[in-house]
């Protein structure tokens, strides 16, 4: 027996007694857990994602929305990047003060290849301010999984403040479970058993978050 069925086993064993078409089958296991931690205003939700974010080393901007394209231009260019990954439903308006080639998702473009792109660009399906966490779900303006994963540089556009919650409960209200979710806390890193850190290793090396609105 594997781990997942055993699991899955004791899954069902506990709601062995709650007929599945009972209408109380989903509050047959209490969530009465905290939903968010203090109360905390619009502002101070977005500050309090910022910080976090920066205390796991991505770099944190803020703009307005008709900054965006300027912004993205100046931080393609401070990277010196030649070429820059786009998920196909990107907004085309993002990248218009930018001349750096355009390399599309394709679904035949292997690690090797995408490893070559020097940045990628994607918005994102949600921010969790108390994690500091950005979820992509692989939406159109996002792309597959593995182009945030393979390129060293990735820049994410979180809209301010309605793609921003305060917790993971509330993230997960806004989530198809049936995505491929991918869960980013900062860049890659990772330490050894001498605990040397080492980043890059499991994702892009440099993460910067845009904070738009």
């Amino acid at each position: 027996m594997s781990s997942r069925e055993r699991i899955l086993g004791r899954v069902r064993r506990a709601l062995a007694d709650v007929p599945q078409d009972d209408p109380g089958y989903e509050d047959a296991v209490a969530r009465d857990y905290l939903r968010e931690h203090g109360s905390r205003s619009t502002e101070e939700t977005v500050a309090l994602l910022a910080e976090n974010l920066a205390d796991y080393r991505a770099v944190v901007h803020r703009c307005a929305a008709d900054e965006l394209a300027s912004v993205l231009a100046r931080l393609l260019a401070e990277r010196k990047a030649a070429a820059v990954l786009v998920p196909p439903g990107l907004d085309e308006a993002w990248l218009a003060e930018t001349d750096v080639a355009r390399v599309p998702d394709r679904a035949e473009s292997g690690a090797h290849e995408l490893d070559r792109v020097d940045s990628v660009v994607t918005a994102c399906a949600v921010a969790v301010a108390e994690t500091g966490t950005i979820v992509l779900d692989g939406g159109p303006d996002q792309g597959r999984r593995r182009i945030t994963l393979v390129p060293d540089h990735h820049i994410c556009v979180v809209r301010v403040p309605e793609q921003v919650v305060s917790s993971v409960p509330q993230a997960l209200e806004r989530l198809d479970p049936g995505r491929p979710l991918t869960w980013i806390s900062g860049p890659s890193a990772t330490s050894d058993i001498e605990l040397d850190r080492v980043e890059g290793v499991h994702g892009p090396r440099t993460l910067e978050v845009i904070l738009v609105g």
